[in-house]
């Protein structure tokens, strides 16, 4: 008698399935890479509901009249890193707070942020809450 296993097990794999998975992944991450976008900028946007700093090491307030003062004193703008690195002298971890009247031009604005980015300084920009 010929007994013979006539339900031999095949030794090949089916890769049909296994490359359908990988272009569908494929598909998924090209689509969602497009849609994250980097900033050239590391800014922090301040929100304006109830969220406050909680340590303020130096404030900077400008006024209309384009008057610049830190912590309540008021500075020539030639003086102004000057006095700004004065301020954050005694905390390696300082925080600006920028305080900027609604008609101050941009480029005043961007001054001090400029100074406080070549000083490696953290700053925020204080809104008023809503």
């Amino acid at each position: 008698m010929n007994l013979r296993n006539r339900n031999k097990v095949s030794a090949e794999f089916n890769m049909s399935s296994m490359t359908d998975m990988v272009f569908l992944l494929l598909i998924f991450f090209m689509l969602t890479s497009t849609l994250v976008t980097t900033s050239a900028l590391d800014v922090i946007l301040p929100k304006s509901k109830a969220q406050t700093v909680k340590k303020s090491t130096v404030t900077v307030t400008i006024n209309p009249a384009l008057q610049v003062s830190v912590n309540a004193h008021l500075v020539d703008p030639a003086n102004l890193e000057m006095a700004i690195l004065e301020g954050a002298a005694s905390d390696p971890e300082a925080v600006i707070i920028l305080r900027v009247d609604g008609k101050v031009p941009t480029e005043e604005t961007v001054r001090i942020m400029d100074i406080a980015y070549r000083n490696r300084i953290k700053m925020v920009l204080a809104t008023d809450p809503t």
